[in-house]
């Protein structure tokens, strides 16, 4: 067995995989917030689509691979299957999508929660060790059950808590501190995974080739600068503290009347006392 190193740069990676954590967790609850206020269904989608990209392919993915530039080991080149990679954040991406329309739709409920939580949360699992399986190198990794268990259940409480943030968070504070909270969550369960990793030596049969850690750089600078024109974006679009938010799934308010077109009548009766009078006829 092998010698891994998870901080060969020190805090820098941890940090840094913290930060993009909690950047993508923030737009991605910040656009929750907007799917609970949206006019149209389509109007909620957008921003349902919005905040999984945020939070799977941001606060989880990139989060995954910021933290992957700083594991190393000693003597052995690591390199990323491009096709396994690719497929993580897709997985990333879509199962936080279906977890954010299961709750986000229809009326929402404790059970609803809970089952897209542990869907999300087994998906981002899937996630993790999927971009663990892409790495290539010469030598075999075994996983400790434990804590791969462990990571799993992790995630999936981390799941389940994001999902229960994105249908009654409301102000700005609020949605802050969810998002630091859910940064600690993510970081956790990656390391507990990689912690659970241990790698053989072995004379590899064939070349290893594939992406080096340092190709992820750019993807990762790509991703940061579009989060942080989307939630400049998001932040613009209505003011943060909208405590008048309804929770995600009631009905969405109704649209405002055409110019030119009559306010709407209300049906409810009103308390004004009626007046009477007699027409005089002449």
């Amino acid at each position: 067995m092998v010698d891994l190193n998870q901080f060969s740069y020190g805090w820098l990676n941890p940090g840094l995989a913290y930060a993009l954590s909690v950047l993508g967790s923030l737009l991605g609850l910040i656009c929750t917030a907007r799917a609970r206020g949206s006019a149209t269904t389509g109007e909620r989608a957008r921003w349902l689509l919005l905040a999984a990209w945020a939070i799977g392919g941001t606060g989880i993915w990139v989060m995954h691979f910021m933290a992957m530039l700083g594991f190393t080991v000693p003597g052995m080149p690591v390199r990323y299957d491009v096709a396994m990679t690719l497929g993580s954040w897709i997985t990333a991406v879509v199962v936080v999508a279906m977890g954010l329309f299961i709750v986000g739709f229809g009326k929402p409920s404790i059970p609803k929660v809970i089952a897209a939580g542990v869907l999300t949360g087994v998906g981002v699992a899937a996630m993790h060790y999927t971009g663990m399986g892409a790495m290539q190198m010469a030598g075999v990794i075994v996983y400790d059950q434990t804590l791969v268990i462990a990571s799993v259940v992790i995630a999936v409480v981390a799941a389940t808590v994001a999902l229960f943030f994105t249908i009654t968070l409301r102000s700005g504070l609020a949605i802050g501190i969810a998002a630091a909270i859910m940064g600690v969550a993510v970081c956790g369960m990656h390391y507990t995974g990689m912690f659970a990793m241990s790698v053989y030596r072995q004379v590899p049969k064939e070349p290893i080739d594939g992406l080096t850690p340092v190709s992820f750089i750019a993807p990762i600078v790509v991703f940061v600068l579009l989060v942080s024109i989307s939630l400049f974006y998001a932040l613009l679009n209505r003011p943060l503290d909208d405590t008048d938010l309804p929770l995600m799934g009631a009905p969405p308010p109704p649209a405002p009347a055409s110019p030119g077109m009559p306010e709407p009548v209300s049906a409810a009766p009103s308390n004004r006392p009626r007046s009477t009078y007699v027409r005089s006829s002449r």
